[in-house]
């Protein structure tokens, strides 16, 4: 027969200085013990019999010295942070002072330093957060500053042993994809824009952006009626819950007259050349500029005439554009320097390649653009040269040419191309990005859950 063991347990504690013996006798009492000292098995335990052996086991059990751990917990540096807010009237002490900052030598390195000093300028409602030990010593300062004029920074203050150090740095913004829908309620795009609507305001460079985009398909001064409405997609990009730029249109949906009109911004991952695009993958950008000068007059078109300075009767094979020197001479499309210096009658000169067998020459120039050489790639609309009077001119303008297989060819016949088509790999990614944002067109329309999100 086995035997019932008798456990006595002597518990020692420096808190109580006492000692108890304990008899637990039975399956009951014997099973509280297993729980209460860590036993991880148990055992089918015999009901108590007078008939059965009991053997006594003794075991002095020391209870964990609670009075040590406090006092090693007290003597752990306790810190704190704190956040507030920039309020009217606060001077930096006051405003420290709300931190819970308690020290002087920081206030004298904020007022001294002059990048710490920067801190000053914050305005109402700006955040600031403070990190301090127990007693009130500053460790640390954290502000984010945003300037009109210049990229948001991060200003941090911190103590490096006595003494302490300011550093700016870039802000790392965060990123977000806003989504708007919109209804036409009168003849005005604006209005259906504003803070009053409900959704919150759209930004005006967001408006700007959805104008540009669709005016080849909608005169939106005349061709808007109530009931048209749109979608949007944008970035925004935010510092410390503060918005502090708009980017870039992701996608617009345009339904004017009952006839649906969208684009989808495509960045291609390996060209890093990015346009808008229908949802078929169709560019929605002309190849080529009308005009390779914003402002100016044509002064001699594609056409046979007397040439200024020979005075013969010959063919004129470009078009020349009257501006002062100096003007910027923008690239009519997107290519890549196939020659660039001075070419005899032509002056100094610049010929760009583009897809296909395309190619645009811009003559006579004053100068060259900063940065330009062979070989270098040029987006649309990108400053090249400026314009001048070089080689065989008498006066200032520009001469340019459009070339197909290099034979000049009059660009008035040939304005409606389109840019260059995605490649097959190309337009395997863009349908993943294009697929996105029809789903997100698809909230936005009514019944669809239509919804800012972000």
């Amino acid at each position: 027969m086995n035997p019932i063991y008798k456990i006595t347990g002597k518990i020692s504690s420096s808190l109580a200085n006492t000692s108890r013996k304990a008899r637990i006798v039975g399956a009951g009492a014997l099973g509280l013990a297993l729980c209460a000292f860590g036993a991880v098995a148990t055992a089918p335990i015999a009901q108590d019999d007078a008939s059965v052996p009991v053997k006594s086991v003794a075991e002095d059990l020391a209870l964990p010295n609670l009075s040590d751990q406090i006092a090693a917990l007290q003597q752990d540096e306790q810190q704190f942070i704190h956040e507030e807010r920039v309020r009217a009237g606060d001077s930096l002490g006051t405003m420290l002072g709300r931190l819970g900052v308690e020290d002087a030598e920081a206030q004298k390195f904020i007022r001294s330093n002059k990048v710490a000093r920067r801190i000053l300028t914050l305005k109402n409602g700006k955040r600031l957060q403070a990190e301090t030990d127990e007693n009130g010593l500053l460790l640390s300062l954290r502000a984010s500053l945003v300037d009109k004029n210049k990229a948001p920074t991060t200003l941090t203050i911190f103590r490096d042993g006595d003494s302490f150090t300011a550093v700016e740095a870039p802000a790392k913004l965060e990123r977000r994809v806003e989504m708007r829908s919109r209804e036409i309620t009168s003849s005005s795009l604006y209005s259906a824009t504003d803070a009053n609507v409900d959704g919150g305001s759209i930004p005006d460079s967001v408006v700007g952006e959805i104008v540009q985009m669709f005016s080849t398909n909608i005169d939106f001064r005349g061709d808007l009626k109530r009931g048209d409405r749109f979608n949007v997609v944008y970035e925004t990009f935010w510092l410390d819950g503060e918005l502090v730029k708009t980017g870039r249109i992701l996608a617009g949906e345009f339904i004017n007259r009952g006839v649906s009109h969208q684009a989808v911004w495509f960045e291609d991952p390996v060209t890093k050349q990015g346009s808008y695009y229908s949802l078929d993958g169709k560019s929605l950008k002309k190849a080529f500029l009308k005009s390779p000068l914003e402002f100016s007059r044509v002064s001699s078109g594609f056409s046979n005439r007397v040439h200024p300075i020979s005075g013969q009767w010959k063919a004129h094979k470009g078009i020349d554009y009257a501006a002062s020197t100096g003007t910027p001479i923008r690239a009519a499309g997107d290519g890549t320097v196939e020659s660039i210096g001075v070419s005899g009658g032509y002056g100094n000169m610049v010929v760009i390649k583009h897809w296909s067998n395309y190619s645009t020459a811009y003559a006579h120039m004053s100068r060259f653009g900063s940065g330009l050489r062979k070989g270098t790639k040029v987006s649309q609309g990108q400053v090249i040269g400026y314009v001048g009077s070089t080689g065989w001119s008498t006066g200032a303008h520009l001469h340019y040419e459009f070339r197909v297989g290099n034979v000049a060819r009059d660009p008035n016949t040939l304005k409606n191309l389109m840019a260059a088509p995605l490649n097959a790999g190309e337009m395997a990614r863009f349908k993943m990005a294009a697929a996105d944002m029809n789903h997100r067109f698809s909230l936005l329309t009514p019944g669809g859950n239509a919804m800012a999100a972000r």
